[in-house]
């Protein structure tokens, strides 16, 4: 008897420390980075799956494009979002109605400021974080369903100092400024500079006090020019121990191929997000990079791949937990 009530209280113990350990596991407030992984706020990984619509260029579509994207059966739209230094501002009550109908659509957010993209100057990557904070109220308490990518392809050049030193100043002003979620930081060189995350993708990571950032490259036609390059780019990275998405790509561009399919092949292989750009309204020399007849229309036949291919979006998009 004695000997099975020690037994029983050894079960016990174990099985409280082993609740102990589920509830801390499953805890999380919102989306977190381990190792090359990222993770829901269910603690279950997650991977991007979807597209980039280009909102503050097209304010009025938000109605009809939110839908159309979430009957592709995407799990992340990437939002294009303007700290009003190059464009039309889009203000925190628009951040909010882009958020809620999002999360209507039981689709992740992904938001990104596009005003600095290509500039080298430390001054517009700050703009970057200034508006970030400014619309912190809009933001703080959706960390499990909003991911800030916090300045479109700043850095035009292809060097990886002072991208990196970029970085390493802006990640504590936000963290500082009490905004937890997962950060995105787009590779250099327009975002197809990989090299600048293998460089220096680490010290950048280290300067993040919650270790919660995701690189981002960008594939068009020299980050995703083949299968050999689409392969050794996302391998590099991931053997850095860092987590990544590919933040954009399309089937061709400027006059280049972009190997889409290895994009998709290897996404799926890996483990690696992708959003594909964009679902319409890119300008006439670029209109092949269209994935939709406008906004609610039809699919294109580049986004026809995106959607339907083998490892497009509806063969390999799960949703996030919260929406499971």
């Amino acid at each position: 008897m004695l000997l099975r009530k020690s037994l029983m209280m050894v079960l016990v113990t174990m099985l409280v420390f082993v609740t102990i350990g589920v509830s801390k596991s499953s805890a999380a407030t919102g989306f977190y980075v381990s190792g090359t992984k990222l993770y829901d706020s269910t603690g279950k990984p997650f991977v991007m799956r979807g597209v980039n619509h280009s909102h503050t260029w097209f304010k009025n579509d938000l109605n009809a494009a939110i839908p159309a994207i979430a009957k592709t059966g995407a799990n992340t739209v990437r939002i294009v979002l303007s700290d009003g230094t190059q464009y039309t501002k889009d203000d925190i009550n628009s951040v909010k109605n882009i958020l809620a109908l999002v999360n209507q659509y039981k689709m992740i957010a992904v938001l990104e400021v596009h005003d600095a993209t290509g500039s080298d100057d430390v001054a517009k990557l700050n703009n970057a974080v200034n508006y970030w904070i400014s619309i912190k109220d809009a933001l703080v308490g959706k960390e499990d369903r909003v991911i800030i990518n916090i300045a479109n392809e700043w850095y035009g050049t292809w060097n990886s100092e002072g991208w990196a030193n970029g970085y390493k100043q802006a990640i504590p002003k936000l963290r500082n400024a009490g905004l937890n979620h997962t950060l995105i930081v787009d590779a250099a060189g327009w975002g197809q500079y990989p090299q600048s995350i293998v460089d220096y993708g680490q010290s950048v990571l280290a300067a993040d006090s919650k270790k919660n950032t995701v690189f981002s490259i960008h594939m068009y036609q020299y980050a995703g020019k083949d299968d050999a390059t689409v392969k050794a780019n996302m391998e590099n990275v991931l053997n850095k121990g860092l987590a990544l998405i590919i933040g954009e790509f399309g089937g061709f561009h400027q006059g280049e191929d972009v190997d889409e399919y290895a994009i998709m092949k290897y996404g799926q292989q890996k483990g690696v997000g992708w959003l594909a750009w964009s679902w319409y309204g890119n300008s006439s020399d670029l209109s092949y990079l269209d994935l939709n007849n406008g906004p609610a229309g039809s699919l294109t036949s580049a986004g026809n791949i995106i959607v339907n291919d083998p490892n497009g979006i509806k063969a390999t998009s799960k949703k996030a937990g919260i929406y499971q």
